[in-house]
């Protein structure tokens, strides 16, 4: 049974920084991406970075040069280091995997708070 367990999330001032980790657990298939989603209330979850197996990675524009995403293949852990927080990245951040067969597997979720 795969799990995804979140740890990192809290309340921050604008201009902080956070960082999220996401480590998968009873994973026994490849995993082709790993990422980070949000969900602000009132909102659809959004993509915030992806990173693939090869390290390709992909940002949302609103996060582009202030969040930097990181995964390790081994420890099927995925990483989002988050700078120059603003009140508009209050949300509860999700884990993503994707297999081969494009099944998402997704983590409970943290929340993270800016305040202004």
């Amino acid at each position: 049974q795969v799990q995804l367990v979140e740890s990192g999330g809290g309340l921050v001032q604008t201009g902080g920084s956070l960082r999220l980790s996401c480590a998968a657990s009873g994973v026994t298939f490849s995993i082709v991406a790993m990422g980070w989603y949000r969900q602000a209330p009132g909102k659809q979850r959004e993509l915030v970075a992806v990173i693939t197996s090869i390290g390709s990675t992909n940002y949302a524009d609103s996060v582009k040069g202030r969040f930097t995403i990181s995964r390790d293949n081994a420890k099927n852990t995925v990483s989002l280091q988050m700078n120059s927080l603003k009140p508009e990245d209050t949300a509860v951040y999700y884990c993503n995997i994707r297999s081969r067969r494009n099944v998402d597997y997704w983590g409970r979720g943290t929340q993270v708070t800016v305040s202004s």
